[in-house]
């Protein structure tokens, strides 16, 4: 199911945009010629040299000397690790009273570059397209989503900036470019909201634009946004958004060499890692982990998972898989007091064994606005997982203490109903959350948040300073006594003593040459589906719960044996009679007669088309979180311990019911709600409820406002509003309400005078 994006509100104000960008004088400096001798490297971040914001290190140095003692001295800490340099609007190219310009930026990284034995690597945002941000309020930009907006965007904003960065006296600088965060992935999951089906060509003509500007230049690296593992981790949105990244990088000069990488996590704290929650299948209560109302059937739990499954998405779809992955550290730490130190195995409901584990203390997944509790994360680190893992760095590119937007008042204009601290958002299945915005402030986007930046201090982890408390910076000693215990023609079993660590070790990372195979939480691990008479090279590498990795075990070879020397090449029999159960309006379950094998059967492999869903070890399974009164196709193939695999099985076709509870009527109501009203505008919640026996196919919602009430926006519902009438219908993701069940959608609305609630009208098919 798609959720809604996390805008970045990096934007400080129109009218401060507007007025520098008129007066925005920028001289076009000499580009790179073609015969400049820069060495473009795989991984910018290895053997670098950071440069520092001094506009940022100025914040966090008045903060630290505003709070002093203690505290003060541990959040001076945080002005020695880089965040990223934002143009988040054209009069950013030149600055301004309080913020320097591009240009002075880069001569100041350019005179610590004359002094600097490593090469000094600088961060900037690539951040203004024509209709920015079309799917929230609080960081829309500047530009409008017209044909003459991409030409300003093009000749006004890229254009000066690639002049800047491809200026010759700056070819000794590694720069690293994040291109246009939360735009591409809105292309993927928004396209019912008008403003973004409106911005999307703009939003890929702009991007191949700036591509083919920044890619010219060989110093420049450039790493497009993929939102979050909590927007696009649902199979039914990676793999689309895959090909449209792919989509854009091929329509450039250099295709996808182009694109250097990708960035997650900019505009969300999702964790990097779920130390207690490594297995999204996992099975508590009869129900998979991700089926918990947290996760709603997304398979990836944090960031790093995310990465490593896109990553595989992004080169099956063309991209190469030198392709490095990012990940933004800045705000996803998740420390302090709530944060849970061991696994919790007691609960036996999966919503509660979730809530129990997860170090990630939000309430809802998407609450994204100035998240309370939230805690500044890993450092800047190159290689975190080390050189074959392809996450590349941990990066901070938004930095810590920067507000993420206000909400709509009567002084804000430009404010985003997720960032009231007193509102409520819908998760497009029923379900009403707040959205756990930091209560007692409403600061505007960009701005300096002293209280944010305190908290995220505090909770930092792994810590800033022994006085912040809990945080685990020691990784875990190597593993050791790494052997092969066993070969076959097609396998190498492996062996080792477990590592120590100061808190604990949550899993070991095996490799085969540089080649990451398996993450396990054992000593010992198979590898399987290999050639026989072959030798294959293996080391191993621990992990803690705070993503500190040992340093690499020995190495060993094993050999697989000769396939006529004993070893098991035979494979199990097709799995036989794969037939459908039963099926639910979300659900198709299947069962099978067992394989046989000359050894014997570890396995089932159960594919929904081409797409491998789950590995079994009895002889039925059921696919679940399927969408109703839908043909799914599966097969099903066995394998054996030596990684035999069988001919496939027979393909059955289930069909999902249109109904949770049998045949009947079907209706619906619509309930209103305020929840909040701050004088010339409102924001309302409206719960639709299936009041018949037989589960919807669509629903539909009218009203007629009595007043002159205008709809400024709406989530989880698509909208018209012609005159005073009103028409809102579901989603694509929340058509389907069972029997008795309900889902519900919120507005941003304007008006003056009364503001009377409507009597609403629900159709239901």
């Amino acid at each position: 199911m798609p959720h809604p994006p996390r805008p970045l509100a990096r934007f400080r104000t129109a009218a401060a945009a507007a007025a520098l960008g008129a007066a925005m004088l920028v001289p076009i400096a000499a580009t790179q010629s073609a015969s400049a001798a820069v060495t473009h490297v795989a991984n910018p971040y290895v053997g670098s040299t950071p440069y520092l914001n001094p506009d940022y290190v100025a914040e966090v140095n008045a903060q630290a000397t505003a709070d002093g003692g203690t505290t003060g001295s541990t959040e001076a800490k945080v002005a020695s690790y880089q965040t990223a340099i934002w143009m988040d609007h054209i009069g950013a190219i030149a600055g301004d009273s309080t913020h320097l310009g591009l240009k002075a930026q880069l001569d100041k990284a350019e005179t610590q570059a004359a002094s600097s034995s490593t090469p000094v690597l600088f961060e900037v945002v690539i951040y203004d397209l024509p209709g920015r941000d079309c799917a929230a309020l609080a960081s829309n930009g500047e530009i409008p989503a017209t044909a003459a907006g991409l030409t300003e965007y093009e000749s006004q904003y890229v254009d000066p900036i690639a002049a800047l960065l491809g200026s010759s006296t700056y070819s000794n600088l590694r720069i690293s470019t994040i291109i246009e965060p939360d735009s591409l992935p809105n292309a993927v999951t928004n396209q019912s909201k008008a403003a973004c089906a409106t911005a999307t060509p703009y939003y890929e003509t702009g991007v191949e634009y700036t591509l083919n500007k920044l890619h010219a230049i060989p110093n420049v690296y450039t790493y497009l946004d993929i939102g979050h593992s909590g927007w696009l981790g649902w199979s039914s949105n990676m793999g689309p958004a895959a090909q449209e990244f792919a989509k854009v990088a091929k329509a450039t000069t250099a295709g996808v060499a182009s694109v250097d990488g990708f960035i997650s996590d900019t505009a969300n704290t999702t964790p990097t890692d779920e130390p207690f929650l490594p297995n999204s299948t996992l099975q508590v209560g009869g129900q998979p982990l991700d089926s918990a109302n947290f996760y709603q059937y997304n398979p990836y739990f944090d960031e790093h998972t995310y990465d490593e499954a896109m990553h595989a998405s992004l080169v099956s779809a063309g991209f190469p898989s030198s392709v490095g992955m990012l990940i933004d550290t800045s705000r996803n730490g998740w420390g302090g007091s709530a944060r849970p130190t061991s696994l919790n195995s007691s609960p036996t409901d999966v919503n509660s064994y979730v809530t129990a584990n997860k170090i990630d203390q939000r309430p809802f997944r998407g609450d994204w606005c100035n998240v309370n509790g939230a805690g500044i994360g890993s450092r800047p680190t190159a290689q975190p997982y080390g050189a074959s893992d392809p996450i590349i760095a941990y990066v901070w590119i938004k930095p810590p203490g920067e507000s993420d937007g206000d909400y709509p008042s009567g002084t804000h204009t430009h404010g985003d109903p997720h960032c009231d601290p007193s509102g409520t958002q819908t998760d497009g299945n029923g379900g009403t959350y707040p959205t756990d915005a930091i209560p007692g402030y409403d600061i505007p986007a960009g701005n300096w948040f002293a209280a944010q930046f305190q908290q995220l201090v505090t909770n930092a982890y792994p810590a800033l300073g022994s006085t912040s408390g809990g945080g685990d910076t020691t990784a875990p000693s190597a593993p050791t006594n790494l052997a092969v215990s066993g070969t076959t023609s097609s396998s190498v079993s492996l062996t080792w003593t477990a590592s120590t660590d100061n808190v604990g070790v949550t899993g070991y990372a095996v490799y085969r040459g540089s080649t990451k195979v398996a993450t396990v939480t054992t000593t010992s691990y198979t590898d399987t589906g290999l050639t026989a008479s072959t030798a294959y090279s293996y080391h191993v590498t621990a992990q803690d719960a705070a993503g500190n990795v040992s340093a690499s075990s020995a190495t060993v070879t094993g050999t697989t044996s000769a396939s006529s020397g004993g070893g098991d090449t035979t494979a199990p029999s097709a799995p036989t009679n794969l037939a459908v159960s039963g099926t639910t309006s979300s659900s198709v379950s299947l069962t099978w007669t067992a394989s046989t094998d000359n050894v014997g059967v570890t396995g089932y492999a159960v594919y929904r088309g081409s797409t491998k869903v789950a590995t079994v070890t009895t002889t039925s399974y059921t696919d679940t979180g399927l969408t109703a009164s839908t043909a799914y196709s599966y097969h099903v193939t066995a394998q054996d311990a030596a990684g035999n695999v069988s001919a496939s099985s027979a393909t059955v076709t289930g069909t999902t019911s249109a109904s949770s509870g049998g045949g009947g009527s079907v209706g619906c109501t619509a309930t209103y709600s305020i929840s909040s009203d701050w004088g010339a505008g409102f924001n309302a919640n409206v719960t639709v409820t299936n009041t018949g026996t037989t589960a919807t196919k669509s629903w539909t919602v009218t009203w007629t406002w009595a007043g002159n009430q205008t709809v400024s926006s709406m989530w989880n519902a698509v909208y018209t509003h012609s005159g005073s009438a009103v028409t809102a219908a579901n989603e694509p993701y929340n058509n389907v309400i069972a029997a008795g069940g309900n889902t519900s959608f919120g507005f941003g609305a304007t008006y003056s005078g009364t503001n009377t609630a409507p009597t609403l009208t629900c159709t239901a098919s």
